[in-house]
């Protein structure tokens, strides 16, 4: 916004100069200091912006058509379709802060944008915050969204396991906030489990939000790998959740670092 000035006629061209330069230097500061405010709000579910809505230049190849007119069929579940992730599709698997990751969905879901300012593109190799990495949706069953977190953030020891980190519930009072989009309350939790893929470890939660921005019913499932924590959520309105509670679960399951 610009500044009326009230330099005097006969001020000298050096100190109109000075003063400019800076009006223009205090001028960047701010605005890169809302840039970051903003986006760590916007994580945390606080602000709700039109903004938001802004289609902003994608940070992946997302495509908002049908995923099954181009994955291929699940080959453990022909009625679903596979998405593996690869350093393609997001700023961090180009990095390698996160190793490729996959997981099954219904052929009428559709991968959606993921904003700029939430997906860790102007961050990368170096990110101190969570970003978002893919997200999918259907507007009948609910949607789903894969969320990097920098292991340092967590814990101080290098490429540390999840079970380094924590028990579920330490993790997940660490993460919540990004499971809700806004707030985690631990009375929120129904469920805990842990589970085993050859080395890796998972820890699998559902809760029931009611004033979750994401959703009432939320699902998720954790992991840690190299540099960083994954966790992978799926979210429905209390509709939704009636009408596909066995598809979210089994979306869920099928994730896999």
């Amino acid at each position: 916004m610009a500044t009326a000035s009230l330099t005097p006629i006969f001020s000298s061209p050096l100190k109109t100069s000075r003063t400019t330069t800076l009006t223009t230097t205090t001028a960047s500061l701010d605005q890169h200091r809302n840039q970051v405010v903003l986006r760590r709000q916007i994580l945390k579910g606080l602000v709700l912006s039109p903004l938001i809505l802004i289609k902003a230049p994608p940070s992946s190849e997302a495509r908002e058509i049908e995923v099954g007119s181009y994955l291929p069929p699940s080959p453990t579940d022909p009625s679903f379709v596979l998405f593996k992730a690869s350093p393609k599709d997001t700023p961090a698997l180009r990095a390698g802060n996160v190793q490729p990751y996959q997981f099954i969905l219904p052929p009428s879901w559709k991968q959606t944008r993921v904003a700029n300012i939430l997906s860790g593109n102007y961050c990368q190799p170096k990110c101190a915050e969570p970003w978002v990495e893919v997200k999918f949706e259907d507007e009948k069953q609910g949607k789903v969204q894969v969320v990097a977190s920098p292991l340092i953030r967590l814990t101080n020891k290098p490429n540390a396991t999840i079970e380094e980190i924590g028990n579920p519930e330490k993790l997940i009072a660490s993460l919540g906030p990004f499971v809700t989009g806004n707030s985690y309350d631990p009375d929120e939790l129904l469920e805990t489990k842990i589970e085993k893929f050859g080395d890796q470890t998972y820890y699998k939660y559902m809760l029931e939000t009611p004033f979750a921005l994401t959703g009432t019913h939320n699902l998720a499932k954790a992991t840690a790998k190299g540099s960083t924590v994954v966790l992978f959520v799926a979210s429905a309105n209390d509709k939704q959740w009636q009408a596909s509670e066995k598809t979210l679960k089994a979306i869920l399951d099928s994730f896999q670092i």
